[in-house]
């Protein structure tokens, strides 16, 4: 019944989209020219909240970049633990690297100083593909083997997890993507949709937001790209805003939103779009 109506819901999201796709259009996001921040290329990318960015290299470096492109650290100890799965720059003060093959997290300072290190197997969890830095420096897991979403502390101690969600939810979700926003956790898989969960580890909200890329959390507004759109929804609004994106940022490897602008990886490097 609960999926029904959310069904409903997007369907009268997609109605009042199309009868505002022009208004939209006109009056959507503009950018201003770019600006180069990195040439080079470029495994992985992350911006935090400062501006910063975080270049991982193909030759195993992550380099730390002021917002001019300036840089400002090194880590070349990346691949000590393997490849690096996601990089979580939330708190500049406590970067996560995850390595996904050795179920291994590495908390880096804001100097890129190894600070300490995680063995999720310590903590019985083998399989889990989405990890995140939670509101109090903490780390949120998706276990897809136990079906639960739990926290743990730097030592991997289990310090709260949900109940089996095997017992609430139809389909169970493989996400790659977990973000600590504002109260909330978002845990997303572009197949089945979004998963929305309180601190206590209750699940608020299931939408059904497939096939989006880049996916970011800005406020209450779930942004990303959809093909060559720029997809934006607000949790407890009926709008779901698609914007066309130049044809640039449509063929850039992976784009990274934030309120400042748009960040972009193309073969060249890293450019960075602000807003108009």
């Amino acid at each position: 019944m609960r999926f029904s109506l959310i069904i409903l819901l997007f369907c009268s999201v997609f109605y009042v989209q199309a009868q505002t796709d022009s208004a939209t259009k006109a009056s959507g996001t503009s950018f201003l020219p770019p600006v180069s921040l990195y040439s080079g290329k470029v495994k992985q990318f992350a911006t935090d909240n400062l501006g910063n960015i975080y270049v991982l290299t193909p030759a195993g470096l992550l380099i730390k970049l002021n917002s001019k492109g300036d840089s400002l650290n090194v880590f070349n100890e990346v691949r000590r633990y393997g490849n690096v799965y996601t990089i979580d720059v939330t708190n500049p003060m406590k970067v996560l690297l995850y390595y996904k093959e050795f179920s291994t997290v590495v908390m880096l300072d804001r100097y890129l100083n190894r600070i300490n290190m995680i063995d999720l197997r310590k903590s019985g969890i083998f399989q889990a593909k989405a990890i995140g830095l939670s509101y109090d420096n903490n780390v949120w897991i998706f276990d897809e083997q136990s079906a639960k979403l739990k926290k743990i502390d730097e030592t991997g101690r289990v310090l709260s997890e949900t109940t089996d969600l095997r017992q609430v939810l139809d389909v169970m979700p493989s996400p790659h993507t977990l973000i600590d926003r504002d109260g909330f956790v978002y845990v997303y898989d572009d197949s089945k949709g979004l998963y929305v969960f309180d601190y206590y580890g209750a699940l608020k909200n299931t939408l059904p937001l497939t096939g989006i890329t880049d996916l970011r959390v800005i406020g209450k507004t779930i942004a990303g790209r959809r093909q060559n759109k720029l997809v934006r929804y607000t949790l407890g609004t009926l709008e779901l805003q698609h914007q066309p994106l130049p044809e640039i940022i449509q063929d850039a490897a992976k784009i990274y939103i934030t309120q400042q602008g748009v960040y972009v990886l193309n073969e060249s490097g890293i450019l960075m779009y602000p807003y108009h």
